[in-house]
């Protein structure tokens, strides 16, 4: 058994003021050569919310409610917080574990699936943090992915629920409910098990809830047009169930874990906008965020590490994932080398 003496939150990150958004949105797109106009058009999306990703907040309040609950149970472990593209940095976070003293870190990345975006190239971000840092870095074991821990589809049940309750009594059983996730490229969806993990999510939380008409859909494309994407686009589908004579939608972000820019921007603002003008009752479900079972499945899953006898939950087909990946888990996507004009950034993270 590893012994580890601290905790590190890792995630995407966001800009807090509207001076950010450009610098944070260079940051994330550097060397994919996203022409400047595109960069341009994201930021309107930010600017229509002041500039401020929730992103960070949100990750404040989750470092706060699991430094709470690691201490009600009197696990004493120092829980620090690093991003990959916006302030606080990893490189910054290691370079304070390092002054404090830390030599082996455990890694909570805020993504629930597997895939490049959500998996390998967190490592590869703590790997290219420590270089930075240089002699004196701490170890990072990352913790592993956790779509079928019951804790994390407990929370994602009881979002589910809240959301259906705001129906009329009488229309809820015909309501339609659309599980929404990052799209990825397809070739990254080939080489991981994204869309697999997502569906057994989808199918764990829908046997939760007691609801059985479900559909994965996805949000917030990036990519030139030729390139083949995950589908349908929750704007797609909704076009299809309003011709289908469907009009109360539950929209289920079961593939985020805060109501970030992305969620607030292409759900409660695209696709509410869409839906009212097709004649639809859409409501959107909150993400798990700090709900009290999330936050205990992220104790669980530290425990399970540290813990010698402690149980590595997880309910479903296929068991509790992998803590270590093999080498040739989730590659790299294909880069394109030239610059597309039609490319359009992602500026969440994925999953």
């Amino acid at each position: 058994m590893n012994s580890y003496d601290a905790v590190l939150v890792v995630s995407f990150g966001g800009p807090e003021r509207r001076e950010d958004v450009l610098p944070f949105l260079e940051n994330v797109t550097r060397g994919r050569n996203i022409p400047r106009e595109r960069l341009l058009d994201v930021a309107e999306h930010y600017y229509h919310f002041g500039g401020k990703s929730p992103l960070n907040d949100q990750c404040r309040e989750l470092v706060a409610a699991l430094r709470e609950d690691l201490a009600s149970v009197g696990v004493r472990l120092p829980v620090y917080w690093g991003n990959r593209n916006w302030h606080p940095f990893l490189a910054d976070a290691l370079r304070e574990m390092h002054a404090d003293g830390i030599k082996h870190a455990l890694a909570f990345v805020t993504a629930a699936y597997s895939s490049y975006s959500s998996c390998r190239q967190y490592r590869e971000n703590i790997a290219a943090a420590q270089a930075e840092v240089g002699e004196g870095a701490p170890q990072v074991d990352k913790i592993r992915v956790f779509y079928n821990h019951p804790g994390f589809i407990h929370a994602c049940a009881d979002r589910v629920r809240e959301a259906l309750a705001l129906f009329e009594p009488e229309d809820r059983e015909a309501v339609r409910v659309a599980v929404t996730a990052h799209s990825i490229p397809c070739f990254m969806a080939e080489t991981s098990d994204y869309k697999k993990q997502l569906r057994e999510t989808m199918r764990l939380v829908s046997e939760a809830v007691g609801l059985h008409d479900w559909s994965l859909v996805f949000q917030s494309r990036s990519g030139a047009p030729g390139q083949p994407w995950l589908e349908p686009d929750i704007l797609d589908h909704l076009r299809e169930l309003r011709r289908n004579g469907v009009t109360n939608v539950l929209v289920a972000p079961l593939g985020f874990l805060s109501d970030h820019l992305e969620v607030l921007y292409d759900l409660d603002t695209e696709a509410q906008a869409l839906a009212r003008e097709l004649g639809v009752k859409m409501v959107r479900a909150a993400t798990v965020g700090t709900h009290p079972a999330f936050i205990q499945t992220i104790r669980q899953l530290i425990l399970e590490r540290i813990a010698p006898g402690e149980p590595r939950l997880a309910i479903g087909a296929y068991g509790p994932n992998h803590d270590v990946c093999p080498e040739d888990c989730c590659p790299p996507p294909q880069r394109v080398d030239k610059p597309r004009a039609s490319a359009v950034p992602s500026v969440s993270q994925p999953v």
